[in-house]
């Protein structure tokens, strides 16, 4: 996947994060991000890649997410690994 695409998959999990009262809280929490920073940091690839990281952590998020944007289900984690911070990966 292109990093542009990437990084279009990934505005909108945080818009679909943004709206999700019960599950923003945690996300920034997680994220050590202010309700601020989601608007800073809307441009920034490796905050975009922290979303779709916290996004992809729950299968039932996934679906709604994917669902309410007509993405398939596969899109927002191939999304996650190209945008930064998702060169290391380890499945120990």
């Amino acid at each position: 996947m292109k990093p542009e695409r990437a990084e279009q998959i990934a505005i909108l999990a945080l818009t679909w994060l943004a709206s999700k009262d019960e599950i923003l809280p945690v996300f920034l929490g997680a994220s050590g991000a202010s309700a601020d920073d989601l608007i800073g940091q809307a441009e920034n690839p490796a905050f975009l890649g922290s979303v779709l990281e916290f996004v992809t952590m729950d299968d039932a998020w996934v679906v709604e997410f994917c669902d309410q944007n007509q993405l398939k289900y596969e899109e927002p984690l191939r999304a996650r690994y190209s945008l930064p911070g998702a060169e290391a990966v380890h499945w120990t």
